[in-house]
């Protein structure tokens, strides 16, 4: 089963990863944000898929505007404040 999957990671799921957090990085170098030259809801949305894939897919230090996208949410006090009520997660 371990070879299956490691099959599977190797063969789709990487190459995926990789194609959508560079079809990410290429949005966000217009405005920075995903869906205009403002934070939107679009972004909240987007959080999620790129945090996890900073995890597992790529290195922030590679991606300058997946980092600076990542930065931004969280400096954002909603961020912070969700943060403080519900506590870090994981991606495990």
């Amino acid at each position: 089963a371990k070879a299956i999957a490691a099959k599977a990671q190797s063969s789709f799921i990487d190459p995926q990863l990789k194609a959508h957090a560079d079809y990410w990085e290429s949005e966000l170098a217009a405005t920075g944000w995903f869906a205009g030259p403002e934070f939107t809801a679009a972004d909240i949305m987007m959080s999620f898929p790129v945090e996890a894939a900073a995890q597992r897919a790529f290195k922030r230090a590679e991606r300058p505007n997946l980092d600076a996208f990542l930065t931004a949410i969280h400096a954002r006090p909603a961020y912070q404040r969700a943060l403080e009520q519900g506590g870090p997660y994981s991606y495990a």
